[in-house]
């Protein structure tokens, strides 16, 4: 199966220029020849600036960019991603950034899916009150090789200025939003061709999905063989009880069903007593 994906064409789902980043690790590591669709809107599907809601749960609005990938063509391996921003789930004071990758195989039914989670964005927003702020903001948002978006409050849909990435334009709009509104709102401007931060961490999904399509099923050899859940139990070095450490890694195949557990894949096969609920309640 090391051969799987080799020399076969792969469609990127992409208005925002993910293949940019995508292309290059997918063709290094799995031999695929990416091609482009620019067809599909996939800002249909829901825009991060609230002109389009997005009706559909994440994994849906994936398969639906690769569904549109498959159209008009005899390809049978597409590609999308989707992004959110908001909260941290477990630091709700901090921005948090998760992404998912869908790869679909049509001949085979398959699907390699790959997520992630990262603090490492520059997702913000708020509403100005002065040129001043503004300019803080924008330096904070790692402007202008970060675009920004202008409006005049947070609701409004239009008018809506997108992709900012030159001073000029950026103190010419929020002046003319003051002049006419009373009010600016200014936001990070978090699609892909305007973000290097989202961009880079695209990257980092996109040889996460590769090595895991790499990874084939020891009984059927399907690709995408991946831990599906992080066992705990680690036992104290101390006192021998469990902690909430991992002990054990399973393993599971979407295919056939095997599993296979994988002991300590941390290294170490005993915790400290400070991680302890017993030795250190």
């Amino acid at each position: 199966m090391s051969n799987y994906f080799h020399g076969r064409h792969l469609i990127i789902t992409s208005k925002h220029e993910k293949q940019r980043v995508i292309a290059p690790v997918l063709e290094r590591l799995l031999g695929v020849k990416c091609v482009l669709n620019l067809d599909f809107d996939t800002d249909s599907l829901g825009t991060f600036s609230g002109e389009i809601e997005r009706k559909d749960d994440a994994l849906t609005t994936l398969r639906k960019k690769c569904e549109e990938g498959f159209k008009d063509n005899n390809y049978d391996l597409a590609l999308a991603t989707e992004g959110s921003f908001g909260p941290h789930p477990y630091f709700p004071f901090i921005a948090g950034h998760e992404e998912i990758i869908l790869l679909i195989d049509r001949s085979q039914g398959l699907e390699i899916l790959a997520r992630d989670l990262t603090t490492d964005t520059n997702f913000d927003s708020i509403s100005l009150t002065s040129e001043e702020e503004l300019l803080s903001f924008a330096e904070k948002s790692g402007f202008p090789d970060h675009a920004l978006i202008l409006r005049p409050n947070k609701n409004s849909i239009k008018p809506i200025y997108k992709g900012i990435n030159s001073l000029n334009l950026l103190i010419t709009k929020y002046r003319e939003l003051r002049e006419t509104y009373g009010e600016v709102y200014v936001e990070t401007d978090m699609r892909a061709m305007h973000n290097p931060m989202r961009l880079a961490f695209i990257e980092k999904l996109s040889e996460k999905l590769a090595l895991k399509a790499l990874s084939t099923c020891p009984k059927c050899q399907t690709p995408g063989f991946s831990v599906t859940e992080s066992i705990q139990g680690l036992p104290c070095e101390y006192c021998g009880q469990p902690t909430r450490s991992v002990l054990s890694h399973l393993m599971n195949c979407t295919h056939c069903g095997f599993q296979k557990e994988i002991p300590f894949p941390n290294g170490k096969q005993t915790e400290d007593p400070m991680y302890c609920d017993f030795c250190n309640p």
